[in-house]
Formats: structure tokens, sequence, C-alpha cells
């Protein structure tokens, strides 16, 4: 710290990650509160010898630099202070976070405080977390509530929230048709794996969302089971706190809400796997696909798409669904926006800079990674951002709402329709592509989604497109049926074990 940095940050005021103190001749107890406070929330900078004057409107005039007598002694005495477990549970400081500055021929202390990582929160003073635990808000600290308190407990705690065993829910609370399809996915994508003999039970159980305790001769569902795989009604009871809805607000016409809304209206079992493989094709299906060919096969799966899938698995997999929230996506005519449950675990910066926390929920996240999704989770927040990069769109941005305890990730996405030609970089496939776009100018909306549910589940069934279209079976039968003579899809196998084929 500088004199003229410091009196830069008086001219802005106090604020989030500034708090000023008068600390004449000792050490305010208001400190500490600031102290944790800053701590638990974003981190920031304390200045001691600084007074103000709060009937002052003019926010460049309110600060009069007083100074402190005996400015070493009273560092002296803070690194005491910090180094009592009486007084605060941590010291995060390091010697060169408490500097004496001489401005104007006075001493000022500046403290800078770092955030606490996730592990050693919360940061509380006088030996009592109930009631010394603290949180910034614009200029000042405020006691922690009690559900920000459980939130840190829980973050602190490096073992997964998902784990936890949920009383009195057995295998009777799973939906079988959900658990069917995700583990006819499971095969496709594991054919060798010797969890498919497994029973429907030890099967869950591999997968941590079936719980054995010998000691206590206890069993049943936890939390990763009983979301990923739960009858909407149960769910609902023990999980009363939160919803999921997937929202379209893109193409709208007149005075339109939406074009496209999935959310809890007792057409479909309101579990998270459903919510994610119903919600997912809607979020790709107008994504560029640049032709490209693996031998004679398509391949348009692309870092894009990619990179989209991951960032739903992540606000899946980082949310906290122990308090009220919803898991909310939304789908606009330039971009995408996820909003979850809880807080960031990792300041901003380290998460933009490929910062790494484990998952809230990493039973849920084995579950998504053993079926494809969330392939790219290890390489981090960064691998999002290389691909809008590369795109050249507006960098994602990621932030965090600590009043409403959930963090929303916006997506811009560049309005590619209007630039079709961007999207064929391979000359050679240009008649075909052109075809291509003539023969589903012919398609509705409806038949374009079947295509995509199919591309992200060959193994979909007409019941399941039936539930995720919200239209009876005898229509999508219908809509099959014309896809199929229009040469777009065939069956491959019987009815009963085949799959589709995206032709």
């Amino acid at each position: 710290m500088k004199e003229d940095t410091i009196k830069a940050l008086l001219q802005q005021g106090e604020r989030i990650s500034l708090g000023c103190k008068k600390a004449e001749n000792k050490l305010p107890n208001s400190l500490w509160e600031s102290y944790s406070a800053f701590a638990n929330t974003y981190g920031g900078t304390i200045l001691l010898g600084i007074i103000e004057n709060l009937k002052e409107q003019d926010r460049t005039k309110r600060f009069t630099i007083a100074g402190v007598q005996d400015a070493e002694k009273m560092r002296r005495d803070l690194w005491n202070m910090l180094n009592n477990k009486e007084k605060t549970n941590v010291n995060l400081l390091r010697d060169e976070d408490i500097e004496i500055i001489r401005i104007d021929g006075k001493d000022v202390i500046s403290i800078k405080i770092p955030q606490a990582r996730y592990n050693l929160r919360p940061v509380y003073i006088n030996n009592n977390w109930m009631t010394g635990t603290y949180k910034r808000n614009h200029e000042g600290d405020y006691h922690c509530s009690d559900v920000e308190l459980r939130l840190m407990f829980r973050d602190a705690n490096e073992e997964s929230n998902d784990e936890l065993p949920i009383e009195y829910y057995t295998m009777d609370d799973i939906d079988i048709p959900t658990i069917e399809r995700y583990r006819r996915r499971f095969q496709t994508e594991n054919p060798e794996h010797i969890w498919n003999d497994l029973d429907n039970k030890e099967f869950l159980r591999q997968l941590g969302g079936y719980y054995v305790d010998r000691r206590q001769q206890k069993e049943g569902l936890t939390m990763a089971g009983l979301l990923m795989f739960g009858k909407g009604l149960a769910i609902r009871e023990r999980f009363s706190n939160l919803r999921m809805d997937y929202i379209d607000k893109s193409n709208l016409e007149g005075d339109e809400r939406y074009s496209d809304r999935l959310t809890y209206d007792g057409t479909w079992e309101n579990n998270l796997y459903n919510f994610i493989r119903m919600v997912t094709p809607r979020l790709t299906q107008d994504l560029p696909r640049p032709v490209k060919l693996e031998g004679m096969q398509r391949k348009d799966d692309t870092p894009l798409h990619k990179a989209v899938r991951e960032a739903f698995t992540n606000s899946v997999i980082h949310a906290d669904f122990m308090i009220n929230g919803i898991l909310k996506v939304e789908k606009l005519d330039d971009g995408l926006v996820f909003t979850n449950p809880g807080l960031l675990k990792l300041p901003l910066e380290r998460i933009y800079a490929g910062g790494k926390s484990k998952a809230r929920n990493q039973h849920i996240q084995t579950m998504l990674r053993m079926i494809g999704l969330g392939e790219n989770i290890s390489s981090g927040f960064p691998s999002i951002l290389k691909v809008w990069q590369d795109e050249h769109w507006e960098r994602p941005i990621l932030t965090e709402q600590p009043d409403l305890l959930q963090v929303r990730l916006l997506l811009k996405i560049k309005d590619y329709t209007k630039d079709v030609t961007k999207q064929t970089t391979e000359n050679q496939y240009n008649e075909t592509e052109n075809n291509i776009k003539d023969v589903t100018k012919e398609l509705s909306k409806r038949q374009l989604n079947i295509i995509e549910m199919i591309k992200e589940d060959r193994l979909v069934t007409t019941f399941d497109l039936s539930q995720m279209m919200g239209v009876a079976r005898m229509t999508i039968q219908r809509d099959l049926q014309v896809l199929r003579d229009m040469g777009l899809i065939a069956r491959k196998g019987g009815r009963s074990n085949g799959e589709w084929i995206v032709l």
C-alpha cells in the first residue's frame, strides 16, 4: 500500500471490500466483526486511523485521516489477538498483510484480509460460531443467518453432500422407468461393465445412490439416489424446498412469455435425471453443427455442444439442494442462463483462472460422468471460456448472488442463424448440408426436437418422447414415421431392444 493508493480507496468510500475504523489508541471491537465478515465474503481491506463523517453527502469528503497512536504497538496487539483462539478461530493473515503507511505525517494501518478457503469457513470470533460469524454486505457487517451457517459448515466438509442417507426412503421410492432409461444409456456407454448384470438396488449402491449401514443395521436411499431416480412425489416430500424449471424465451411472437417450458405439471416424474435428459437436447438443438466426417460417419458433436452440456452439468453437481432454491435453465435469443442454489466455494478470480473445488454432489457427478455427461469436468471452467474465446463471443459471466443464495452463469451466444455460411467450412460437403437444410425446412419444431433427442439418446422410446414433448404417443409415432419416410432417421433392431439412427 502507498499513500496515493489509500487516498484513491477513500475517494470511492466504504463498500463490500473496504472498511474504515477510527482506532485512535486501541483496536476497536468492531475490527473483529469486520475481520470475520471479510473472511467469510470476498476478502477486503480494513484501514485503521480513518474517521468517517456519515452526515457528509459528498463521498469524496466523507473521510478524514486521523492516524493512530503508537502504530507498532497496535500491530503487535493485532498479531497477538489473531493468534488467540479465544478471539478468532483461524488466523488468515501473513506478515505482509498488515502495513503501516505514513500519510500527511500520520500513521495509518492497512489490514488486507483474504477470503477464507471454503474448508476454513466459517471464520468466527469470541469462540462462538453461532453469534460470532459475520458476512459483508455493501458497507456493513451483519450476523450470518442459520441457513448461511449451515451452508458454510457443509462446504467445509470434504465429504459429498449427496451421500447423506435419506431415512425411511427405500427402493419403493425409485421410479423404475427412470432408472431403466439410465441403465440402457449406461450399458451403451459401458457395454462390458460388470455392473450391467446387477439388480437395481446393487447397481444404485455401486453408484452411491443406496447405502447399507451394517453397524446400525440400516439401509436405504442416499440423497443422490432419491434426487436422481426417485419418484416425483417422494422427492417433493423430502425436498419441498427444491424446484426444477426450464423455460425457452427465444423466438417469441406477440405477447408470448415463452415458447417452451418444462416444470412440474404432473406429466413427468420430476427427478434430476429426467430433468437433465429432457432439457439437454433443448439446449443444443439450435447450436451450429459444422459438417465433419470420421471415416464414413458424420460427426457433428462440437466443443461448443460439449461446453454447453458441461455448463449444465456443473450447475447440477455444484448445487446445494438442501436450501430453498431453484435449478433453472433459461434459453434466450442470444444465450443461455443457468441458475443453481448455493454459493461459490472459490473466489471468482480463481474459478476463471482454473481453480478447482470438489463438487457438492460427487455421487451425482459420478452418475452423470458414467453416461458421458460432464466428460470435461476435470478441465474446469476455463474449458468453457476457451470455447467462447474461439467463437469470438462475449466472455461467459459467472456471478454469485448472496442475497438469493444462488449462482448464475450467462453464456452469450451470437445469433449464428444470420451467418449460416460460417457453419459449413468444408466446401466438399456444402451440397449435402444445403440439402439437409432444405429438408428440415419442412419439419415442425417438435420433429426437429425429436431428432435432437435421438442424437442425445439413441435408445429413447416413444413413451420417453411423449413425456418429454407433453403430447400423446400416437402423435410421436406419426412424427417418427414422417422422419423415417423422409430418410432422416432409421430403426436398427427390434421395438424393445433396438435403437434409432440419425441418417
